[in-house]
């Protein structure tokens, strides 16, 4: 076989991308319901006065902000892959305000609750993922934005920064997934401990089913967030930098051909 010959690999057809944009929201929305009827209805409401009702309020402000925003601030530049990119920069840099906000009153609402139940904070393997997580969030929004918004670095700076910039998006966003999960698990470990009615966990009663559920639909979003933004056929137009792409072996046999003529014209002009 021909070296120079580029074996051909499957690729999945451009029709698949917004079935599965369409599913990662149905994913998304799906937990978001999940969660407003756990923390709402099951674990009993909301409030700001520093009680449990409060502490509500950090799980769903969570994953509001650092799985809806979040996630869907990454996929921005693939769903709107062919639009203006300063455009899509913005709406990026919203959704991303809109994910560190609700993420702030979140924080927030956890740290009230433990200071007026007395409950020490930042000493479980949830809050050791979940609050760094959000310190990173905020670094890679302030780099994001100084880099690519304003005052925007010059272009050498840009293309070195913007693998790392994708690398810690990707990241940031898999510890969000991680904390949330863990926090899910934490919190039915406190609820169903046996001293409600004998209830624990491991005798999974329906309440329990709903937080499970809530936990796989983050997964599921997580998932195929991951994928589309990882596919190389889903990339923006404008981000491949085809110089650097190999030849296809038609190329390759038009330069050859090319380069032949030359030769012999040169051999030509020597005679």
């Amino acid at each position: 076989m021909d070296p120079s010959v580029q074996p051909s690999c499957f690729k999945l057809p451009e029709s698949f991308f917004y079935p599965l944009v369409a599913l990662s929201q149905i994913l998304v929305v799906t937990a978001l319901v999940l969660c407003g009827y756990w923390t709402g209805h099951i674990l009993g409401g909301f409030a700001w006065d520093g009680s449990h009702m409060e502490f509500n309020l950090h799980p769903l402000l969570m994953v509001l902000g650092m799985i809806f925003f979040y996630g869907d601030a990454i996929l921005m530049f693939r769903i709107f892959r062919k639009e203006n990119k300063l455009v899509v920069k913005i709406l990026h840099m919203a959704m991303q305000i809109l994910a560190l906000a609700s993420g702030g009153v979140g924080l927030k609402a956890v740290f009230n609750h433990h200071r007026k139940d007395g409950t020490p904070n930042m000493y479980s393997m949830h809050s050791w993922i979940g609050f760094p997580c959000y310190l990173m969030f905020g670094l890679q929004f302030i780099f994001g934005f100084v880099t690519f918004l304003f005052p925007r670095l010059r272009e050498g700076y840009r293309t070195v920064y913007m693998p790392v910039h994708r690398y810690f998006g990707v990241a940031i966003f898999a510890m969000a997934v991680a904390a949330v999960i863990s926090g899910i698990n934490e919190k039915q470990f406190f609820v169903y401990n046996g001293a409600n009615n004998g209830t624990e966990y491991k005798d999974l009663p329906g309440e329990a089913y709903v937080a499970n559920f809530l936990g796989i639909a983050v997964m599921g979003f997580a998932l195929t967030v991951g994928f589309l933004v990882t596919y190389a056929s889903y990339q923006r137009e404008d981000d491949v930098e085809w110089e650097k792409l190999p030849l296809t072996a038609h190329a390759q046999a038009e330069m050859r051909q090319f380069s032949s003529m030359d030769e012999g014209e040169a051999v030509i002009e020597q005679k």
